[in-house]
């Protein structure tokens, strides 16, 4: 087999990235990579139905291909109008009709989290908690212990003291999955997003209560963690998104 035969078996094989990187090599590779029946192999493994016309919709594949599958960039968010010093958050949590825990929580409270992790979590809630993405937490003194026998729910308003509008982040929502591997109980309410942003839905806000065990029925709970994770993992982004809520 002669040195070109080779580089037309093996070229056919690689995927996108690797190819890309064989036209750096010399220029005799670099003119059997740019084969554009390469890239249109490559391009109908992502989108079939593009290659059922004669042309590509570009000028070559090797085009389309690179305009799409290059690495995204994140982009760099503009500074948020909005700041953890303009808000107040309301934070209700009840058992069955009993109001057990009832505070006005200001935005920079929240904003600087659990300083101190108490001793005896568990590695994994201790994991989570120290992760580089942005979460609100706030720590509950006195503890609370909370029966999982009863049904346990949570309410969230945020006010904003500039224009004194208020938003609801969650509305009566049950802790209804208890995670005793990261010793967290979960409840979610999706968000109310203004009409000036008819297309944004889907995003929920989570509440955690943050606990240890306290016998097999009860829970222990020295935190509560609030975040938009299907959004939102930057204090930037969670304040952009604060900002679009539809308040009142």
């Amino acid at each position: 087999m002669t040195y070109e035969e080779a580089l037309k078996v093996v070229f056919p094989l690689l995927e996108g990235v690797d190819l890309a990187s064989c036209m750096a090599v010399c220029k005799q590779w670099r003119d059997k990579a740019q084969d554009d029946y390469l890239w249109k192999c490559l391009c109908a493994k992502r989108w079939p139905s593009i290659c059922k016309q004669p042309n590509p919709p570009t000028l070559t594949y090797y085009k389309l291909y690179q305009t799409f599958c290059r690495r995204q960039h994140r982009r760099t968010l503009l500074p948020p109008k909005l700041s953890f010093d303009d808000l107040e958050f309301f934070i209700d949590i009840w058992i069955e009709d009993r109001l057990i825990f009832s505070e006005v929580v200001p935005g920079p409270v929240l904003d600087s989290g659990i300083k101190t992790l108490p001793p005896g979590i568990c590695n994994m809630l201790r994991f989570h908690l120290e992760g580089p993405e942005y979460k609100m937490k706030l720590p509950v003194e006195p503890r609370l212990t909370v029966p999982l026998s009863q049904t346990v729910s949570v309410s969230v308003l945020v006010v904003r003291k500039d224009t004194k509008r208020v938003a609801c982040i969650i509305n009566k929502s049950i802790f209804d999955y208890i995670d005793r591997t990261a010793y967290r109980a979960l409840a979610f309410d999706y968000l109310d997003f203004s009409p000036v942003h008819p297309f944004i839905s889907g995003i929920r806000a989570w509440m955690s209560l943050l606990f240890m065990e306290h016998g097999n029925e009860v829970i222990d709970v020295f935190g509560i963690e609030m975040d938009f994770c299907d959004a939102a993992t930057s204090k930037e982004e969670v304040l952009w998104l604060l900002d679009m809520l539809d308040w009142k």
